[in-house]
């Protein structure tokens, strides 16, 4: 039952909701009068129409995401093939391109709006302790919800891939598709053998930055934490550096706008959006994949054809739903729902991965030299002058990212500070749940109106920051199963966060490190930096932070950072666990891959959209081998 402070916020909140969305539309309809090279009218994906569909193709994509829009634009390349690129959501809008308003894009139509089962042991800020998985139903996927933020993971990350019985998945070979999708933006970065310029992904640091960004390398510095490069994506990953981001020309760079536009106008690509697969065609006795079921719009549903291959793009959460819809998964579930059997494959929904993170690490501060706010505080930066910035000067702080400015890869105690193999991620927010009074970051995270009231509504609007620490190699282990056999439902989604106690123990030290030793620097100690005083009702009983208590914050605001993997393993024939080969292959059946983070076999020290990314380049080269020869 919702407590009268909680009502009182929730009232207040949906008070703000009429300018918040009147400010929005406001936006919306000034890009479209002048902003043309947002509205970029001659680039833009034309949807094909259903009555000028072929009855088959060469290769069938399914989900235009982060991976399956580079996978769909490279088989392309090849003129005497005929690809599709079936993809559920919608093209992207105006708004999404906009880097500061990305959290209005979650729980919107561009969103599958995914939730967990409910637990008692972690997100227990929310309602009925179910955390909120953001994917984007959107040509691009997750990269037109995401934060933007470019990282490749760890050199060790794909060495480990590889040791795993996985040939040709070492950092040494990945190294080149990940400069090859690459085109930064930066001059010192391009300078470097680590990058790439003439890829299609963009790669800038975000256009506007507050004072804190500057503030935060300072006190990383008094710490002797710099990055040495400035570049957590180079030689080192260890240290503190500003953020890079998938940008192009201070706007967001998903893979629809990097690797769809431009093959947009190929006669041998057909894209077709809201089109939701339903099911892989499988023979049941010679056990090839020839086709797909889909509905378009909420048309009855249709069948097309593949005459190569049909690759499985949906992402971590879906490719493993659509092969046991189509048969393929663990035999037991399978029948449970009535599923004919056509491969045993016992891996497929597990294996689960996540960057899990501890939210609520909210720092109040003071400008010790002026009244001016030097974090975001949102009434303050969405105002009409800040549109008209936007619109008529490209500049202005609707270009800005506040919820990284910095990142930091550090060593808790338990990771060996000699192997350059970090285990704890920072983000360093130039905003809080605070900022925007809880217009958007609570609507995104899921959080309670209790819980809100009681950490937040006393101070909304003050200047202020967050230290957000994420757990990069999560011991745990998740699972997905179906909820039904209905391919409208949504997965069963059991993420298991913090079963292997060690999880835990990892993300209280990221946590204690902001406080005891960053907020304490002298740089933090000039603002005033102090940790939000206002104690978890769910942990009043526990002595105020002790390793309990930041057990019990953890539990509390659990926070996903959007990266499940691993729920279609990659791995060698005997790993019973492995769902496809080091080809993407899936076992058990010919003429089907599965090519998105679904295939990892552990999480990247890392944001996982550039990984994907890779994932899709390397897969795309391998289909060209595969068919072509040596390519």
């Amino acid at each position: 039952m919702v407590t009268l402070s909680g009502l009182f916020t929730a009232a207040r909140i949906l008070v703000t909701y009429g300018p918040g969305f009147a400010m929005i539309f406001l936006l919306n309809r000034a890009i479209e009068i002048q902003r043309h090279d947002i509205v970029d009218q001659y680039h833009r994906v034309r949807d094909q129409p259903m009555h000028d569909m072929n009855l088959d193709y060469d290769f069938i994509v399914v989900g235009g995401g982060s991976a399956g829009a580079v996978v769909a634009a490279r088989l392309s390349e090849v003129e005497k093939w005929s690809v599709l690129l079936l993809e559920a959501g919608p093209d992207e809008t105006y708004i999404s391109e906009v880097p500061q308003l990305f959290p209005t894009l979650q729980q919107s139509e561009l969103d599958w709006k995914f939730m967990t089962e409910p637990s008692h042991h972690f997100c227990l800020m929310n309602e009925n302790g179910q955390c909120l998985w953001p994917r984007g139903k959107v040509l691009g996927g997750s990269s037109v919800l995401n934060a933007m933020l470019y990282v490749r993971g760890n050199r060790k990350d794909y060495d480990q891939w590889e040791k795993l019985g996985n040939p040709g998945w070492g950092h040494d070979s990945v190294l080149h598709y990940f400069i090859k999708s690459e085109g930064v933006r930066e001059d010192n970065f391009a300078k470097s053998h680590y990058h790439g310029v003439h890829g299609p992904l963009s790669v800038e640091y975000f256009r506007f930055v507050s004072p804190l960004m500057e503030l935060f390398l300072h006190a990383a510095a008094e710490l002797g934490l710099l990055n040495p490069h400035g570049d957590y994506n180079g030689a080192t990953q260890y240290g503190f550096a500003r953020s890079q981001g998938t940008i192009r020309d201070g706007l967001r760079c998903s893979t629809a706008k990097a690797y769809l536009r431009p093959a947009s106008h190929r006669k041998n690509l057909h894209i077709s959006l809201n089109s939701h697969v339903h099911q892989i065609l499988i023979d049941h006795h010679t056990k090839d994949a020839y086709g797909v079921v889909f509905a378009k719009h909420d048309w009855e549903p249709r069948a097309v054809y593949a005459r190569k291959e049909v690759i499985l793009c949906a992402g971590a959460l879906q490719s493993p739903q659509l092969l046991m819809l189509s048969g393929v998964g663990p035999a037991h579930h399978l029948h449970h729902h009535g599923i004919p059997v056509i491969y045993d494959s016992r891996g497929v929904g597990e294996n689960l991965q996540d960057h899990v993170a501890m939210g609520g690490g909210t720092y109040l501060i003071h400008n010790p030299i002026s009244n001016d706010s030097i974090s975001f505080v949102m009434p303050k930066l969405i105002t009409v002058d800040a549109i008209r910035e936007f619109v008529y000067h490209h500049n202005g702080p609707l270009y800005a990212m506040p919820a990284c400015e910095v990142m930091a890869f550090i060593n808790s105690k338990y990771q060996d500070p000699h192997e350059d193999w970090p285990d704890i991620q920072l983000f360093m927010a130039a905003y809080s749940d605070n900022s925007d009074g809880g217009m958007y970051s609570k609507r995104g995270s899921g959080m309670s109106h209790d819980y809100y009231a009681s950490q937040y509504e006393n101070i909304i609007y003050k200047d202020s920051f967050m230290i957000i620490p994420l757990l990069m190699r999560p011991k745990s282990r998740g699972r997905l199963l179906l909820r039904s056999k209905d391919p409208l439902d949504h997965p069963l989604i059991y993420p298991n966060y913090f079963d292997h106690p060690h999880d835990i123990d990892v993300l209280i030290e990221g946590a204690k490190f902001g406080y005891y030793h960053f907020a304490r620097t002298k740089m933090m100690k000039l603002l005033n930096a102090h940790l939000l005083p206002f104690v978890i009702p769910g942990c009043a009983h526990i002595h105020y932070l002790s390793d309990d208590y930041w057990k019990c914050m953890a539990q509390h605001y659990t926070q996903t950072i959007y990266h499940p993997v691993g729920t279609c393993k990659m791995g060698p024939k005997h790993d019973k666990w492995a769902v496809v080969d080091p080809r993407l292959r899936v076992y058990g059946v010919r003429g089907l891959r599965v090519v998105d983070a679904s295939i990892m076999p552990l999480i990247p020290t890392g944001n996982t959209n550039a990984p994907t990314i890779m994932v899709a380049e390397k897969a795309s080269d391998m289909i060209k081998e595969d068919y072509l020869g040596q390519y």
